[in-house]
């Protein structure tokens, strides 16, 4: 058979329909990402911005989870504008609607899904976006004692992706050729515990090693490590996991505060804080819990009194450490101020803070074991009488039995949509996506009306708050999530790149078939 021209192979090209890559799925074993394909007909201005704009277009929001199962999935979401709008009530003769029975137009695309680690993937962080290029930075953290480093495009996949190969669940795949793995750090000798990106240049990691690194994202070169002191015996607490003759030992968390010179960070074994001071990298202070302050948190005799989350505030006038069953805020002089439990009593697995735009007030977000985020206010706080710590009260809650959410809240993230000034009240304020270890993902609408609602009156329960938009089951027993919205758009330079890429391989099936 003649040889076909390049000049005839590109007239056929031109009639072809270029075929999507091989799912990410299938190429678990090489340890790279290779998610989904760009949106070429969507310019970044038509979907929601990070300004906190709000457009007519359906916004795309990229979700990211790691598993016990050592699985890195990342998955698509496609939210049209009109479910992120207000819906009028529906009567339920007094049952409330379940997150599975919602109809939602809301389609999920896999961007890719491989065994990223050797064990299990314990956390994860995003990096903003880190310049005109399109793109963040992904570290995930494993048992492994590695920190693995991805670059994410922020471009939306294409609405009619779909794999090439069926799927058991049914969901499209849609690979990026720009997701890219940069490789594996090697800066700890223990299991990862917290990863953060404070700034676009920096990755801050802690490990169970009792120290807590800084890298820079440039080169990935380790600028400085800080050692934590290992903590004096003290009995082995319940739930302690430290082998047999061992001390427990490492950082749970650290928090670290918007001036970016300090930095707070609560370790295993040892019920106290410390302070660090990261213009000179030394410790700047100790702050050690109390037995009162431990009792009226939840912390019993036989409890750890450790910490387990620190969160400062977006001003950085105030922070909160979180327990095993409650939390304590404490203003920046280190002096607690009042003391937050979900009712009824359940484990606190994550936090986070977010910020009222009307009244730029500030609302602290919990995930329970028992299936709820549950929202209180910083700003109401309830004095007791006894002489104790005062009070702050729950003015609203996502999830638990009422909307038939039972599974543990593993982790969640918080999405802000829209201001004050651009929204009369009709369009949500933020989507919360939600992580379960039974791995289900949910994603909720809440509004700023509905949480200041409850603000009112602190003696009544709290309001059951959020729309469910949908409901995505991903098979893996999830550890840590992280999202963000895709309003990213494809350069010139990657497009003709991409096309290049799909001539090649255009031409290599024709070569085969020849």
């Amino acid at each position: 058979m003649a040889t076909v021209t390049g000049k005839r192979k590109r007239e056929e090209h031109s009639s072809k329909k270029i075929p999507l890559k091989k799912p990410a799925s299938q190429k678990a074993v090489t340890g790279k990402p290779k998610p989904a394909t760009k949106h070429q007909d969507t310019p970044a201005s038509s979907h929601a911005t990070t300004n906190g704009t709000l457009a007519e277009e359906p916004i795309h929001i990229q979700i990211v989870t790691g598993s016990y199962e050592r699985v890195l999935h990342g998955i698509a979401a496609r939210i049209p504008s009109t479910d992120l709008q207000r819906q009028p009530a529906k009567p339920t003769n007094g049952a409330s609607t379940s997150s599975e029975e919602v109809e939602s137009n809301v389609t999920f695309t896999d961007s890719f899904l491989f065994a990223a680690h050797v064990s299990a993937i314990r956390c994860l962080a995003i990096s903003q976006q880190t310049d005109d290029s399109g793109k963040r930075l992904l570290a995930t953290g494993s048992s492994d004692e590695r920190i693995n480093v991805y670059s994410l495009s922020t471009a939306p996949p294409p609405q009619n992706a779909v794999g090439k190969l069926p799927s058991l669940t049914g969901t499209a795949t849609a690979e990026n050729p720009r997701n890219k793995s940069l490789g594996s750090l090697v800066h700890h000798d223990r299991a990862i515990t917290r990863l953060s990106f404070p700034t676009k240049t920096k990755l801050f990691s802690a490990a169970e090693d009792a120290t807590i690194a800084i890298s820079r994202t440039r080169d990935w070169t380790m600028l400085s490590s800080i050692k934590a002191p290992i903590p004096k015996p003290q009995g082995r607490p319940s739930g302690d996991t430290a082998g047999p003759g061992e001390i427990p030992a490492g950082i749970n968390d650290f928090a670290i505060h918007p001036s970016q010179k300090l930095m707070l960070s609560v370790g295993r074994g040892e019920r106290a804080m410390r302070l660090w001071n990261l213009m000179t990298g030394k410790k700047a202070g100790v702050l050690n819990f109390d037995r009162d302050l431990l009792a009226q948190v939840g912390e019993g005799k036989y409890s750890s009194g450790e910490g387990r989350r620190v969160l400062w505030d977006e001003a950085g006038e105030n922070f909160v450490v979180g327990f095993e069953r409650g939390a304590v805020l404490f203003g920046v002089d280190c002096q607690p101020r009042a003391i937050l439990r979900p009712s009824p009593l359940s484990k606190i697995h994550e936090m986070r803070i977010l910020t009222l735009p009307s009244s730029q007030g500030n609302v602290l977000a919990l995930s329970t074991e028992d299936g709820r985020i549950s929202f209180f206010t910083m700003d109401a706080i309830i004095e007791n009488e006894n002489g104790k710590l005062p009070t702050i009260p729950c003015i609203a809650q996502i999830g638990g039995k009422e909307a038939g959410v039972t599974g543990r809240v593993k982790d969640f993230d918080i999405l802000e949509l829209s201001s004050s000034e651009e929204s009369d009240g009709s369009v949500a304020n933020w989507i919360v996506v939600t992580a379960s270890s039974d791995g289900a993902i949910r994603l909720w609408t809440v509004f700023e009306d509905d949480l200041a609602m409850g603000m009112g009156d602190a003696n009544k329960a709290p309001r059951q708050v959020g729309r469910p938009l949908a409901l995505h089951e991903t098979g893996n027993r999830i550890t840590c999530l992280g999202a963000f919205i895709m309003d990213g758009k494809v350069s010139e330079s990657d497009e003709v790149e991409d096309v290049a890429g799909a001539e090649e391989e255009v031409d290599s099936e024709d070569s085969d078939e020849e």
